[in-house]
């Protein structure tokens, strides 16, 4: 069942939502019901020209990688090993989240979720110290990069983009070898694909999640 929520700073149980996660639509995306959201495992995802209110899911299933199992190729650490390219976090999140809604005509794209009001959202939270890019670097030029939610230990990943081969890869590894080392608990990854799998993402239950995420 999909729930309509107002003004009031409230979600449903994520247990009653359909089985694709979808849960609720409407309220806003202020900063307050952000970090509740996120707080519950709960996100926004929708079509900005489809929909004139956000769309919030919350799956059962969980898409996640633990920093230390993340998967490096052969051709992944070949590439490593040249130090072609850098990786930096927080150097240029404007960058990195226009770079996730532009790369490759996504901004023009049926479904295009990445719009203004979403990006001026998560530019807030990152304002606040609430959520991080990484960017990788072809000498001064951006060439790839991710952005997510930082909450409690645990790095909620909303999307990443590429301008050259295994950029977005390279980002996810320096995300993961970094918050191995700081003792961060897990990269969300919201949504499963090949990419992401064959990089050591797997699921774990609602229940494992929120218990990790609230330790």
């Amino acid at each position: 069942m999909v729930y309509r929520i107002g003004k009031e700073l409230v979600f449903p149980n994520p247990y009653d939502g359909d089985p694709d996660g979808m849960l609720a639509v409407g309220g806003d995306l202020s900063i307050d019901r952000l970090l509740l959201a996120y707080s519950n495992g709960i996100f926004p995802w929708f079509g900005f020209r489809e929909w004139n209110e956000p769309v919030w899911y919350c799956p059962l299933q969980r898409f996640v990688i633990f920093p230390a199992e993340v998967h490096v190729s052969h051709s992944m650490r070949s590439l490593i090993n040249k130090e072609r390219y850098r990786v930096s976090i927080n150097e240029d999140f404007d960058g990195v989240i226009e770079g996730c809604a532009t790369v490759n005509g996504r901004y023009d794209m049926e479904g295009a979720w990445l719009g203004p009001d979403i990006k001026k959202a998560y530019t807030m939270l990152h304002n606040l110290g609430l959520a991080a890019s990484v960017e990788v670097w072809d000498g001064d030029d951006l060439v790839g990069g991710l952005y997510g939610v930082t909450i409690n230990g645990c790095f909620i990943g909303e999307s990443m983009f590429s301008r050259v081969p295994s950029a977005s890869k390279l980002a996810l590894i320096g995300l993961a070898r970094q918050l191995e080392a700081l003792g961060w608990k897990f990269i969300d990854c919201q949504i499963e694909t090949r990419h992401l799998k064959s990089m050591g993402a797997r699921y774990i239950p609602y229940e494992e999640y929120m218990e990790i995420l609230r330790r």
